[in-house]
């Protein structure tokens, strides 16, 4: 089995490395391929991936390349971890937004708008790129935002299917909290990528008892806190949020703390430099404890997991997958990409069965799918008044005077990676 890493120069990819070493029964991997390219980063990165795999005995082969045409060819899988235009691209969509009072954010807002039109046509050429070398191979994306990659992907014909590690997250947190092990933990996750409530959690599968009122009731404290929401709020909605929707019940507060410390991406490329001179060191053959600050926990896990049951291996049946909407949610259309506990195999991902939403959840959701549609028709497209359009969609912007501002400040600040600006 063949499998390449797209952005596989990153930082993070140790943690995948890992992930790859540990769970081999899972997913046995015969060749991987390392594919980036900035060239510096890939051998350090590359040399550090060598070392880990002899070091927990993983018999595998490990490549790098800057080419992507030939470290795609004959793969089986390819995985999307891409950051089209690097850290400084992101400081600049954590920052230009909040001089309109806007939450700046490399996922959402105005600034997950602006790596939206970055990356989708990158994506889509490199999926091209695979789907010429292997048309019988299944993407997996990590790129953000995953939900409007991942329906790029898809409706442009292409096997793919989207991963986020939120999902994990949560699983992996309750189950420590319940003192049981995380295979014994199916999370009734509903929404968008980075807009998702665990409705339930259940204990040994679908059907399982829902253990989320008692979770709440013993656990809210602890909940609360790393969401860094108020304990009232998990109480009087009775489902636990994702973190991500701090961003929407807390935006000005958010947008005040943002504006008195350091970017999310400075304080990364500063970890990243750290890490690279770590990576360079010839003794060092496991990830570093600096690692797990990086973010993106467990998810070489998930991805094991995916690519496993996609290809044929022992991945779990149920997983939680940006996919079609396929009538799941009756309020959207079928060709919304959302994120839900999907039946996983070779032939792809099928959503499972949802309960009806409060409308406090689907309106929500119907209101950024509408946002994820205009997103994508710019990101396709182009054009000042297609970035408009979805900037004054978002529900976090909704202003004519802000959509404006920001409408201007985006492009200004990525027209080296517009084609039509």
């Amino acid at each position: 089995m063949k499998l390449a890493v797209v952005g596989g120069g990153s930082t993070y990819t140790p943690e995948l490395i890992d992930g790859f070493a540990r769970l081999r029964d899972t997913l046995p991997i015969e060749e991987l391929v390392l594919v980036d390219p900035a060239a510096d980063r890939l051998d350090l990165v590359g040399g550090l991936a060598r070392r880990i795999f002899a070091r927990q005995g993983h018999p595998g082969r490990i490549v790098t390349t800057s080419d992507v045409d030939a470290g795609v060819a004959d793969a089986d899988a390819v995985l999307l971890q891409l950051r089209v235009g690097g850290q400084a691209a992101r400081n600049q969509d954590e920052t230009w937004p909040l001089e309109c009072g806007c939450i700046g954010q490399e996922t959402t807002g105005a600034g997950g708008l602006a790596k939206a039109l970055r990356t989708v046509p990158v994506v889509l050429d490199i999926a091209e790129r695979v789907r010429r070398a292997n048309p019988d191979a299944w993407i997996i994306d990590f790129t953000n935002p995953v939900g409007i990659v991942t329906r790029a992907l898809l409706q442009a014909g292409h096997k793919a299917v989207g991963l986020c590690n939120v999902a994990i997250g949560f699983q992996r947190k309750f189950a420590r909290l319940l003192d049981v092990t995380p295979g014994e933990i199916h999370l009734d996750h509903v929404g968008l990528n980075h807009l998702t409530w665990e409705l339930g959690v259940r204990l040994g599968g679908p059907d399982g008892e829902n253990v989320l009122p008692r979770l709440i009731a013993e656990h809210g404290d602890a909940i609360a806190d790393d969401l860094h929401m108020p304990r009232q709020i998990v109480d009087r909605l009775g489902v636990v949020p994702s973190y991500y929707l701090r961003y929407f019940y807390a935006h000005d507060e958010v947008v005040r703390e943002l504006g008195t410390k350091p970017s999310r991406a400075a304080e990364v490329a500063a970890m990243e430099k750290e890490l690279l001179a770590m990576y360079g060191d010839p003794a060092l053959d496991e990830k570093p404890a600096l690692l797990a600050k990086r973010g993106g926990a467990f998810y070489s896990e998930a991805a094991v997991d995916l690519a496993a049951s996609l290809l044929g291996g022992a991945g779990s049946t149920h997983q939680v997958v940006n996919t079609y909407n396929k009538g799941t949610l009756p309020f959207l259309p079928d060709d919304a990409v959302i994120e839900v506990q999907a039946r996983v195999d070779g032939t792809g991902a099928t959503p499972l069965a949802v309960p009806e939403l409060d409308p406090l959840y689907a309106g929500l959701i119907a209101n950024v799918t509408a946002y994820e549609d205009l997103a994508l028709e710019a990101a396709l497209r182009g054009g000042r008044d297609r970035v408009f359009k979805a900037l004054l969609a978002h529900p976090l912007i909704g202003q004519f005077e802000y959509a404006e501002a920001l409408t201007d400040k985006l492009i200004a600040h990525n027209r080296e990676h517009l084609a039509w600006a």
